[in-house]
């Protein structure tokens, strides 16, 4: 079922992966990544003068929260708006700028400098990566298409694990146990061996669950293996990751429905297997002003499941690519940023059974961006190009997708005083239809290719207690591609002949943004996230329509208080305002709020916690996508307040 690659695909990444095994040149010291640093622009770098906006989760803000899983920690501390997803075991579909059921396409996701956004509507799952092994996860919000390409208009996802930070650890190690409300029960264990250089580190992760509703018990394990090595110039190895989900799949609930019992199930043979393996290598190289960098990842995807009594099984694979170099020197008298690269990803699905079918999707992509940074005047000015090519095509069509596209920004950033920093960008980022929604519209129909002009403005603090920042942005869409369910459409299932895969008259994204991190005290840290925003029709038949699952406000406020030296209280509150399931706006899933809270007790190697989350118990849901009579439908709910002790022993 894979399609076939030429090895001129392959040929820059593995160029650089043999210059950096060489170790040649070891005259500069490979970027080291402190609080204030990102990778979020390919290569290790402060994020203090940056023309863009960047939020930061480090490894101990993640162990604070007590979040069990990558979204989760996404959603509790910067207050992004999560959905449950269908497929159940922790997996919640984020979104970073209001795209509602299409947010996964318009924003890309990166572990370890590999795209893992999936070419289908099948989703990224994050939830399968083990928690522990995450040192950072850098936040985006709005365009990074120069640099990521295809989707990414939205914003950009990197998450980075310990071992791909590149930093020289000690012999160490940890295991878990937890065990909490709803049957949940979970161990986790990783270790790090280091000598002369060479590092091997594991981690490993088991967790059972009942949960909340009735036939919704899930299983999942996850495990990767990192081997590298490195010197103060050169740094290169591999990685394996797998993870597997086995989940029973309760379905929805009309209002009536949740109204009267939230746990029951409507589907009591629904069941869902997913399994990832991905492996990668990977290098990194300094040489005099130069740093180089390549990484190569090949993933496989297998899905095994029963809906309504109908089995929807299939496999996918993707290999991706990407070779790039960072220059530093200067123009004149003023300091000169160079990011240059070549990104390659083929990704194919075979789909099995009556209704079976091939998908396959190419793209190569060459991006460069320029950042000079003036002398005496802390003015930082950024341009950016990029142009990729695609070959998308399903045999169950006669449609397909041969086409180019290009991304570009422009930005600047002013440096105000010691403290304060202002900075504006403008650009263009687009997206094509993946091989399920192009190939499921109104006759031979062909979907244009989606576009938006961005626009952004910021204004951050950052000082010795804390760090403030401030974003107002727009993207006007053309063409934006999505599921209209009013649309004839004489092929659908359905007994109104209604709904296709189309493109939208114009919208448009626009709002505010504020991020705060305030340390009070020694003992005592503040912060707070906040999007207002509005995601709307602007012209034809829905115009001054709000796009559907889209909250017009986010908020999210938390504390950590070092009680003593042993003890410790983290807790926060998210609240998400109401946003309509339908697209003529006639149905209304209410606002919700939900706290948690957790105490920490370290004695020694030993770490004691106890955690609380939906605190008060709140009956809420965040996925829903029908709308009949005016009354919400398709109903998925979240769970009540549930309750967690764990014990790490630390070695």
């Amino acid at each position: 079922m894979k399609k076939s690659i030429r090895a001129r695909d392959f040929a820059p990444a593995l160029s650089a992966l043999a210059l950096a095994s060489m170790g040649v040149a070891q005259s500069q010291t490979l970027a080291s990544y402190g609080e204030k640093t990102i990778t979020a622009t390919r290569f290790a770098e402060s994020a203090d003068e940056l023309p863009f906006g960047v939020t930061v989760i480090t490894a101990q803000q993640i162990k604070d929260s007590g979040a069990l899983t990558i979204n989760e920690a996404i959603m509790r501390l910067l207050g992004i708006q999560g959905r449950q997803d269908l497929n159940g075991g922790g997996e919640y579909a984020l979104d970073l700028r209001g795209f509602g059921s299409t947010a996964d396409s318009n924003q890309v996701i990166v572990v370890d400098g590999v795209r893992l956004s999936e070419a289908d509507t099948g989703g990224t799952r994050l939830a399968g990566i083990s928690i522990d092994s995450v040192e950072r996860i850098e936040v985006v919000r709005g365009s990074g298409a120069v640099l990521y390409g295809e989707g990414a208009t939205g914003g950009v996802i990197v998450v980075t694990t310990k071992a791909g930070i590149g930093r020289q650890a000690q012999n160490s190690g940890s295991a878990y146990v937890g065990y909490g409300s709803q049957g949940l029960h979970e161990v986790r264990a990783n270790a790090n061996l280091v000598k002369d250089g060479f590092s091997l580190e594991g981690f490993a992760q088991n967790r059972n669950a009942d949960n909340y509703r009735d036939n919704a018990r899930s299983k999942s394990d996850a495990a990767a293996l990192t081997a590298q090595w490195s010197t103060d110039s050169v740094r290169f190895g591999g990685r394996l990751v797998q993870d597997r989900l086995n989940a029973r799949l309760p379905g929805d609930l009309t209002a009536a429905q949740y109204a009267s019992n939230p746990r029951q199930s409507t589907k009591p043979n629904d069941s869902v297997a997913i399994e990832n393996q991905r492996n990668s290598v990977f290098a990194e190289m300094d040489a005099g002003q130069w740093r180089m960098a390549a990484d190569a990842g090949w993933r496989n995807k297998s899905v095994r499941s029963m809906n309504s009594g109908s089995a929807y099984d299939y496999d996918s694979d993707a290999a991706n690519h990407g070779v790039r170099a960072r220059h530093e020197g200067a123009l004149g008298a003023h300091k000169n940023i160079l990011v240059t690269g070549y990104d390659y990803n083929n990704w194919s699905r075979k789909v099995f059974g009556a209704y079976g079918s091939q998908a396959d999707q190419t793209s190569r992509a060459w991006y460069i961006k320029d950042d000079v940074i003036l002398a005496n005047t802390g003015t930082r000015l950024s341009a950016g190009w990029r142009t990729e090519s695609f070959n998308k095509s399903i045999d169950s069509t006669t449609s397909s997708i041969d086409s180019r596209q290009r991304a570009w920004d422009l930005g600047a950033s002013q440096r105000l005083d010691a403290q304060w920093t202002a900075y504006a960008r403008t650009g263009q980022s687009f997206r094509l239809p993946n091989v399920d929604e192009f190939s499921f519209v109104v006759g031979s129909a062909a979907l244009k290719p989606q576009t938006s002009r961005d626009q952004e403005f910021g204004l951050r603090r950052v000082y010795e207690l804390g760090r403030y920042e401030v974003r107002a942005y727009r993207s006007e869409l053309t063409n934006e591609i999505g599921f209209d369910p009013n649309i004839p459409n004489p092929s659908f299932w359905n007994a109104a002949n209604l709904g296709a895969n189309v493109n939208f008259d114009p919208t448009r994204r626009q709002g505010l943004e504020l991020d705060a991190d305030r340390k009070l005290s020694a003992s005592l840290k503040l912060r707070g996230n906040l999007a207002w925003r509005t995601a709307q029709f602007r012209e034809g038949t829905y115009a001054g329509k709000q796009v559907p699952l889209v909250p017009e406000k986010v908020l999210a406020l938390g504390a950590d208080w070092q009680l003593a030296s042993e003890h410790k209280v983290s807790g926060g509150v998210n609240w998400v305002s109401a946003s309509h399931p339908d697209v003529m706006n006639q149905c209304v899933m209410p606002s919700y709020s939900v706290a948690h809270v957790r105490y920490a007790y370290q004695l020694k190697d030993m770490d004691w916690a106890l955690a609380v989350n939906n605190l008060m118990d709140r009956r809420y849901y965040t996925q829903a996508f029908a709308c009949s009579g005016q009354v919400t439908s398709s109903i998925y709910p979240e769970p009540g307040r549930t309750v967690m002790a764990s014990m790490r022993y630390r070695f």
